[in-house]
């Protein structure tokens, strides 16, 4: 059926086999650039939002006939229980396009008051088509980076809330570092981004195979390079900073507000400071926010209340009264939302020399922070509000999710 007709069908509620419906939304998200589809179980039917640039859209309404009908068609794509409605269940399935277009999607279902809620994971492989640049990162931090990517042991972490393009991050910096002449070996959960050349490992907790177990087994793979999906406990902290300091190169993530806070983070979890001291290299701090539509977006002069709001927070070059920046609409093109697409807004945290003395001392985040951006750091703010004026973002969205 064409797409036109299924949408007029979806509308309506009815006329659709569940094969066809399952199959149109997928390709609908696939087509206006969304990540996530979340089908929401409602008294009355099925709530459809896709998640476009990091925000959830309302999208559909489908009949409450059809609920049961397509979690079950997902479960079975996803080579999932049937017969299983009140325990939350994860799995995977490729959809084809056609020809050699395709698209891996992770499926989550769990139980709610009115029936089991599915969230469904897009995940293309444009991350292996990113470069430090095209993520947001600035001239300045690609050094910073590159240097220390370049080293054969120490610890890079990349740190933000869920949602903030941390392991795209990670993937950009493996895919740089491997090659045919090192070993490149990952534990994730759940592998993302298939990468050639590199071998990954899936954590399996009911096998026993945690962050912390295939650590250690990564250790006896003679590795060169080592990525951690995550750092969650005290003893996957404690065995990836020994790690980093037997000579291997160790990459993963932490959830933190910002690059200072992920070194007394490290300290909360129990491992020793002369340990992260030791080890840390860098630490790089991001968020996501929305690219202005190029189609649509707007010029204006700053006025003074916002010049003067932004001074408050703002560190180094505020904002001035009258400067010319840009601010969203909203056209055809981006959906009405004045926004197309997403880019990092960055801080790259170096371990220098006067911060691991902070660190052996216990400073505090502020400390270290004060201290890094005296040794020329640029925080997110700024990285953001250096955007703003390039006319890539706007102001409203790099507030947003700086103080979301």
């Amino acid at each position: 059926m064409p797409g036109d007709a299924v949408e007029r069908e979806l509308v309506r509620g009815r006329g659709l086999s569940v094969i066809t419906l399952v199959d149109h939304l997928i390709e609908a998200a696939q087509e206006k650039r969304a990540s996530d589809i979340h089908l929401d179980p409602l008294f009355e039917g099925v709530r459809v939002r896709f998640r476009i640039d990091g925000v959830l859209q309302d999208v559909y309404r489908l009949p409450r006939e059809v609920r049961s009908e397509i979690v079950s068609r997902i479960k079975v794509l996803a080579s999932l229980r049937t017969d299983e409605h009140q325990t939350a269940q994860d799995g995977r399935f490729r959809h084809s396009f056609g020809g050699n277009a395709f698209v891996d999607i992770r499926v989550s279902i769990a139980p709610t008051y009115h029936g089991e809620n599915v969230v469904l994971r897009l995940l293309s492989d444009v991350a292996q088509e990113f470069t430090l640049q095209a993520l947001g990162f600035g001239e300045s931090d690609r050094r910073k980076i590159i240097e220390a990517i370049r080293r054969p042991s120490g610890m890079i972490l990349v740190t933000g809330p869920t949602g903030s393009g941390k392991t795209t991050t990670l993937y950009t910096l493996i895919k740089m570092l491997n090659a045919p002449d090192i070993s490149v070996i990952t534990i994730e959960d759940p592998i993302e981004y298939g990468v050639a050349g590199v071998e990954q490992m899936q954590v399996n907790t009911r096998a026993g195979l945690t962050f912390a177990t295939g650590l250690r087994t990564i250790l006896r793979q003679d590795p060169n390079i080592i990525m951690v999906g995550e750092i969650r406990d005290a003893e996957t902290a404690s065995i990836a900073v020994n790690t980093a300091l037997t000579g291997h190169l160790l990459l993963s993530t932490l959830h933190t507000n910002d690059a200072a806070t992920t070194l007394p983070r490290l300290l909360d979890l129990r491992v020793e400071s002369f340990l992260v001291a030791s080890t840390i290299s860098l630490a790089i701090g991001q968020r996501l926010v929305r690219k202005l539509c190029p189609a649509c977006k707007q010029e204006f002069k700053a006025s003074r209340e916002l010049a003067k709001s932004l001074a408050a927070v703002s560190l180094n070059k505020p904002i001035a009264a009258g400067e010319r920046l840009q601010r969203p609409k909203g056209c055809k093109k981006c959906g009405g939302t004045g926004y197309h697409g997403r880019i990092s807004i960055n801080e790259v945290l170096i371990a220098d020399a006067k911060i691991r003395e902070a660190i052996l001392a216990r400073a505090p985040s502020s400390e270290l922070k004060r201290i890094a951006i005296k040794g020329g750091m640029t925080t997110m703010l700024e990285d953001g509000l250096t955007k703003v004026r390039a006319g890539v973002t706007s102001v409203e969205e790099v507030l947003r999710v700086i103080h979301e």
